[in-house]
């Protein structure tokens, strides 16, 4: 998200010209860059991971304390 921020404040935000980059330019490929890493992160965020996990079902039943 951070990226997407920042690319989106070069392009459209900043006015300033720089001679040895063009930041209009620069903000583009930052904002492109966020926007295909948005999605690819919240796949490995919520599938792919799933994939990593575990899952233990075992229970251990013990008596009460008072019983014998």
């Amino acid at each position: 998200m951070a990226v997407i921020a920042v690319g989106a404040i070069l392009k459209w935000a900043v006015t300033a010209h720089v001679s040895w980059i063009d930041l209009q330019t620069t903000g583009t490929v930052l904002f492109v860059i966020g926007i295909v890493a948005l999605p690819l992160s919240l796949l490995y965020t919520f599938w792919w991971s799933e994939r990593d996990r575990v899952r233990d079902d075992t229970r251990v039943l013990r008596p009460p304390p008072n019983a014998r």
